[in-house]
């Protein structure tokens, strides 16, 4: 080695665990700059305290981070823009895995060679009076409307008389947009915010179970739609979600339970 702290970038390469290739290509990049580079040789030289830098920069390629956010991270020296900078693709990466888990999950259900047969329940519901909290909402953004609704939903009905639910236009599937109503069963529904009292009308469904995590819903959707088309039910309304069990109430994605009501006008004898 050199003395003061300067390396050859073979030195640096094992002292960082990073390949010579990957160092130059993040000084091509403009990640990480040799501390010197050689006029007459082009042989780049490195100082010590440049170690964890090129380690921070490794990880955060690891992380699939974007450049221009690794060279913000890097050249920053305000410790909270660097933590809120990693703290946003982190998420991102949470968001990317919740959605591979979800297709691994409908994947496996779909490719089993014969999956259980389908308990179904026709049900009979009475109109009912909810504080209710709708709006028309894009699919892709469900998930982000339905925090908030059930959270605005949670704060102001303090006597619920059964748990939350949900009705979905079949627009929201058919067009990617559509009319969301979220739901809590209240004898007093409130007004206040976006919550505002609302009677279901009663009617009749066909009603299965999905068990576990939201990410192969749409499996049991069809399967239960199936089962209607069989079983020779005229199919009308918006479909029903009732949240049994759901993360509210358990972080066990395993004892998750969400009643799906398809709608269902019976053309047989009751």
């Amino acid at each position: 080695m050199h003395g003061g702290g300067v390396l050859t970038i073979g030195e640096f390469s094992r002292l960082s665990h990073l390949s010579v290739r990957t160092l130059r290509r993040y000084h091509d990049a403009g990640l990480l700059e040799p501390a010197s580079v050689d006029d007459a040789t082009g042989y780049r030289h490195y100082g010590v305290d440049q170690i964890p830098t090129a380690q921070v920069i490794h990880r955060l390629r690891e992380l699939d981070v974007p450049l221009s956010d690794v060279q913000r991270i890097v050249r920053s020296g305000d410790p909270e823009i660097r933590a809120t900078l990693v703290a946003d693709h982190l998420r991102r990466l949470e968001s990317e895995l919740e959605r591979t888990r979800g297709a691994v999950a409908s994947l496996r259900r779909l490719l089993e060679p014969e999956p259980p047969p389908l308990d179904v329940e026709l049900r009979a519901v009475p109109a009912t009076t909810v504080a209710a909290v709708e709006d028309d909402v894009a699919y892709d953004e469900v998930l982000a409307w339905y925090a908030g609704a059930i959270a605005e939903l949670d704060a102001v009905v303090h006597d619920p008389t059964g748990v939350p639910g949900g009705l979905y236009d079949n627009a929201l599937f058919e067009d990617g947009r559509g009319h969301a109503l979220l739901y809590r069963p209240t004898a007093h529904p409130p007004r206040s915010g976006r919550v505002h009292p609302v009677t279901l009308p009663a009617v009749e469904l066909a009603v299965t179970t999905h068990v576990g995590e939201h990410g192969d819903i749409e499996v049991t959707y069809g399967e239960l739609g199936t089962w209607v088309v069989g079983n020779a039910l005229a199919v009308a309304g918006p479909v029903r979600e009732t949240y049994v069990v759901g993360p509210r109430d358990t972080a066990d994605p395993s004892a998750w339970r969400t009643e799906i009501g398809w709608p269902v006008f019976r053309v047989g004898p009751r």
